[in-house]
């Protein structure tokens, strides 16, 4: 009832738009966390959301406790060994059922917009092309490699069937517009996150107690995020060993979970630390949801990205839990931290930096103390979600005025 009522409604009283929000992820990394405050903060007195996932997981409850619309459903996912038969045999499977799909949505809402996040889903652009619907890409990916794919996303993006892109960074727009995407579609909108909600004492303290085996002593390291060739955890551990031979109070905390299937590079990870011998100083935890109180738990922040992250939004996260981070100076994270003053950028494979700057911090508390409050302040003046979400919707009303 709840839903036909509101559709139903706004579809005639002439103030509200329907937008379908197409998502090709169900966890909570990082774009679908800056979706996630997206969808909690659009003004659904403007707006009526109705989102597409791929599948059961965390940020659809997310969704459904905001009793947002959910429809599961295949998003058409462009990854990267869709070449082969099976894959591309599932592919045309899922595009037949997504059009007879479609059609029965078109019927029941009258979408005024489709709203890819990310350009891994290629559902909306279908459609848009299929039904006429304006069509906004957010665009989360920088794509350097294979070229082909590179190719046939600027095709995409400069297609009519495609109004307007965003891009979550300088460096996103950059790269797409230098690959002959059209600058006159294009907006940089930042993205955000909200404050995070302090965690007291006693809880940090039982954190790097019971999960991190930590003494008062002991100085946390933390890389978090997807544990993957791209996140640089195997190029952080080489400089690790290092560290701990001339520092023995310190240890590396790494937080997170491969991509699906691809667990063999936990295993990877694994061995590697074995073969260096440093097992009694890194730990590695799995995803956690509550990741606030772990951030919090931690003295440096360390952002080893061997290829360029479109935003490093656990830059942000960081500097939101006052952490000095260091990572490597390239892509959207460049924008995120300032050199010298919340963190350190550090030249792209230049480990003797990068190990220089964060025994720095290892060393001086008032360094990492400063560099966090003038990265929690960057952060909140200049990554806040009300920023974020009022960019977009002043967007959204251009598009459909």
């Amino acid at each position: 009832g709840y839903w036909w009522y509101s559709s139903q409604n706004h579809q005639t009283n002439g103030r509200m738009k329907n937008i379908l929000f197409i998502h090709q992820s169900v966890e909570l990394y990082g774009s679908d966390k800056t979706f996630l405050l997206l969808i909690k903060n659009l003004d659904t007195s403007q707006f009526f959301p109705i989102v597409i996932l791929p599948g059961e997981g965390p940020l659809k409850s997310e969704l459904e406790a905001l009793e947002v619309k959910v429809i599961v459903t295949p998003v058409l996912k462009l990854y990267r060994k869709i070449f082969s038969v099976k894959n591309i045999r599932r592919f045309l499977v899922d595009f037949k059922n997504a059009n007879r799909f479609t059609k029965e949505l078109i019927k029941t809402y009258r979408i005024d917009l489709v709203y890819s996040n990310t350009l891994a889903v290629l559902l909306g652009f279908f459609m848009a092309r299929k039904f006429k619907i304006k069509h906004l890409w957010h665009v989360h990916e920088i794509i350097e490699n294979p070229n082909t794919v590179t190719f046939f996303y600027k095709m995409l993006l400069n297609s009519p069937y495609t109004s307007k892109i965003i891009y979550n960074s300088k460096a996103t727009a950059n790269f797409w517009t230098t690959n002959s995407v059209s600058k006159a579609k294009t907006k940089v909108i930042w993205n955000g996150l909200d404050e995070f909600v302090d965690v007291k004492k006693p809880t940090k303290d039982e954190i790097r107690k019971s999960y991190f085996h930590a003494t008062n002593e002991t100085l946390i390291l933390g890389i978090i995020g997807r544990i993957s060739r791209l996140k640089g955890q195997m190029v952080f551990l080489e400089i690790f060993q290092k560290l701990v031979q001339r520092i023995p109070h310190i240890k590396l905390i790494i937080i997170g979970s491969t991509p699906p299937e691809k667990n063999y590079y936990l295993t990877e990870v694994e061995e590697f630390i074995k073969t260096l011998r440093i097992e009694n100083h890194v730990i590695i935890l799995p995803y956690q949801k509550d990741i606030y109180k772990f951030w919090q738990s931690i003295d440096i922040a360390l952002v080893p990205s061997v290829e360029k992250e479109s935003f490093g939004l656990v830059a942000l996260e960081a500097m939101l839990a006052k952490k000095p981070v260091v990572a490597f100076d390239h892509g959207g994270v460049a924008e995120i931290i300032e050199d010298q003053k919340t963190g350190f950028l550090i030249p792209l494979h230049n480990l003797t930096i990068f190990e220089d700057a964060v025994e720095r911090l290892i060393n001086n508390s008032e360094l990492r103390i400063s560099m966090g409050e003038k990265g929690f302040n960057r952060a909140v003046s200049m990554f806040s979600t009300q920023t974020y979400s009022t960019e977009i919707e002043k967007l959204l009303t251009e598009i459909l005025s």
